[in-house]
């Protein structure tokens, strides 16, 4: 993508992430919220960001698929070699509750794999961006992930930790997934790890940002991660200090063990 276009794309998400500053702790008109499922809510400020992104990166890239959390999925997307991937306010718990740990995610993917990634965090000043390829900035800062070689000891973003994990060491834990991600590339945390299944949009655009930065970063079982899959979705994710991931991918297969075999 062209430097020009790349510049646009950090523009257009700024410009949505300040429209939503705007409203973030009842400033402005109040904030309306429903939820869509169980412990799933959605704000009218998630789908005015949509829309707003929805248009302008329309426009940019004309020939992209779309694929948001906050727009009805459609098959056409899997007919395109480009597709836009995002998630309009990831975090919005935090949001909503006027904590900080939320963050605009827009990434494009080409041929399965992001090319372009960019995360904006007003609330916390943080705009972490990357190319494939050329690297990952925070706030123009370039960003070297982890190098932690000893998995016990490693530090996690998490309220808490089950028993099998009491010897890691918890950090701040910010609701949005991407910013979880995203504290690995800038050796804030060792290591993001979730047994579940994913959304692309989820992690899309932090995928590229701490794999740029020198992070490991695949699916629960160790593998690449896929985007712009019929189902849109993988089952865990990881991003982690490259020496610990064979010892992680190992953690969370004991862990699942565990589960399954719980009374």
């Amino acid at each position: 993508m062209p430097a020009r276009n790349l510049e646009a794309v950090i523009a257009a998400t700024r410009e949505v992430g300040d429209m939503a500053m705007a409203r973030w702790r009842g400033e402005g008109r109040p904030v309306d919220v429903w939820h869509k499922g169980h412990d799933n809510p959605v704000s009218d400020v998630d789908l005015a960001v949509d829309a707003r992104l929805k248009s302008v990166l329309g426009a940019m890239v004309p020939e992209a698929g779309w694929l948001s959390e906050e727009t009805a999925d459609s098959d056409d997307r899997l007919s395109r070699r480009a597709m836009w991937c995002v998630d309009p306010i990831d975090g919005t718990r935090d949001f909503i509750r006027g904590r900080p740990g939320w963050a605009v995610s827009v990434a494009l993917v080409i041929d399965g794999e992001p090319e372009l990634g960019v995360l904006y965090a007003p609330a916390l000043d943080e705009l972490w961006v990357a190319q494939k390829g050329q690297g990952a900035t925070l706030n123009g800062e370039t960003l070297r992930a982890s190098r932690r070689m000893i998995f016990n000891g490693s530090r996690v973003p998490a309220d808490s930790l089950p028993k099998i994990d009491r010897d890691l060491i918890m950090v701040t834990k910010p609701n949005s997934i991407a910013l979880r991600m995203a504290l690995v590339a800038d050796d804030r945390a060792d290591l993001v790890a979730t047994l579940r299944w994913g959304f692309e949009w989820d992690v899309a655009a932090a995928a590229l940002i701490a794999a740029e930065a020198g992070a490991a970063v695949t699916d629960a079982f160790g593998d690449p991660l896929r985007f712009n899959t019929p189902r849109a979705q993988a089952f865990g994710v990881i991003a982690c200090a490259a020496g610990i991931h064979r010892a992680v991918v190992a953690r969370l297969h004991d862990r699942a063990v565990a589960l399954t075999s719980a009374p």
